[in-house]
């Protein structure tokens, strides 16, 4: 792949975004100094400049027992949280989902390097963490609750390479994407009087920074999965339908080593998300049915703000191929899809 120049921060002093795909995690993603245009090219206002401004970071995690997904998004209109936990053996899910209108309860990092995004409201607490030291890159999950905590901690290493990149949306917008996945997650969750180590789980993580002036009206596929196979530590993002202007996010991830895939193709049943859905790459490299186990759903209309957010989770399995002709088989390993519309 070739990559860009890696820029210390987004944008730079005279308002321009650097586009394109990044060796690593761009350290300030600073947005809102952006010289922001209408789509006739006049200069934005300052309300524009402010309610256009999209953010969401997401934290999932991922094992045979345990399946957990945390998100934070500010819209500037609202705020919102969700926390899930799925356990595959029990079926049983308990699911969360927190607003807060113009995100007053909401802070979001600038920084997926140094910086915390923090929601908080009575009787809830989530907190993402990003902290740099040297080479190596962590990000932590904390949810407290009435009755649950989690802490869970993911270390990137100094010689991961995550998917950083930047692609326009639209006429005047763009997005910055980060994505990680394939990497092992430690840490603990209490429930009940029980503690959980999910080091012991063999958890696997993914985490997804994005922040631009997003498209208005958008929707999209999206499928994750974080684990191992064949010896290896397998990573896959895969998405259809946002970032794929001139470059793409799709890619998968072989131990460290982030290897891109083509645009993706999504099939599935649109009335009955919970049928398999079949999931390949045009270049070949991906070929997956997932098959679901349960839906954390978020169905919202305002009229001038919609969402119908669909995030699965469930198993995959078929191959992975790749370029020396070899095969990684993926054999009921679980992790996620979503469906999802927004009107923002």
């Amino acid at each position: 792949m070739n990559f860009q120049t890696q820029p210390s921060a987004l944008v730079n002093d005279q308002g321009q975004v650097a586009l394109g795909v990044f060796p690593g995690t761009v350290s300030r993603v600073n947005g809102r100094d952006a010289d922001y245009r209408t789509p006739m090219g006049g200069r934005a206002n300052s309300l524009a400049r402010h309610f256009h401004y999209k953010q969401f970071q997401y934290f999932g995690i991922i094992s045979d027992e345990l399946l957990a997904g945390c998100a934070l998004a500010h819209t500037a209109w609202l705020g919102m949280a969700f926390f899930y936990i799925f356990e595959p053996r029990t079926g049983t899910l308990k699911e969360f989902t927190w607003r807060s209108p113009l995100g007053r309860d909401l802070q979001m990092s600038d920084s997926p390097r140094e910086g915390v995004s923090r929601f908080r409201q009575k009787g809830v607490d989530i907190e993402l963490g990003y902290r740099a030291s040297g080479d190596n890159l962590t990000k932590t999950l904390s949810v407290t609750l009435d009755d649950l905590q989690l802490q869970a901690t993911m270390e990137e290493g100094p010689q991961y390479q995550p998917m950083s990149l930047c692609t326009r949306t639209g006429v005047n917008g763009w997005v910055y994407a980060n994505k990680v996945a394939g990497k092992k997650v430690s840490g603990t969750l209490i429930r009940s009087g029980d503690n959980l180590c999910l080091g012991e789980l063999d958890a696997c993580g993914h985490h997804d920074f994005s922040a631009g002036y997003m498209r208005r009206e958008t929707f999209w596929n999206w499928a994750c999965l974080s684990t191992e196979a064949d010896g290896k530590r397998i990573g896959l993002n895969l998405s259809c339908g946002v970032n794929e202007t001139t470059f793409s996010e799709n890619c998968l991830w072989v131990d460290d080593v982030m290897i891109p895939t083509g645009g993706v193709m999504f099939d599935y049943q649109r009335d009955d998300l919970m049928q398999p859905w079949k999931i390949r790459s045009l270049c070949g490299r991906v070929e997956l049915t997932f098959t679901p186990s349960g839906n954390h759903r978020e169905r919202l209309n305002l009229g001038l703000f919609a969402s119908n957010f669909n995030q699965l989770f469930g198993r995959f399995d078929g191959h992975l191929r790749l370029d020396d002709g070899s095969t990684i088989t993926i054999n009921e390993r679980y992790g996620f899809v979503e469906e999802q519309y927004a009107k923002w």
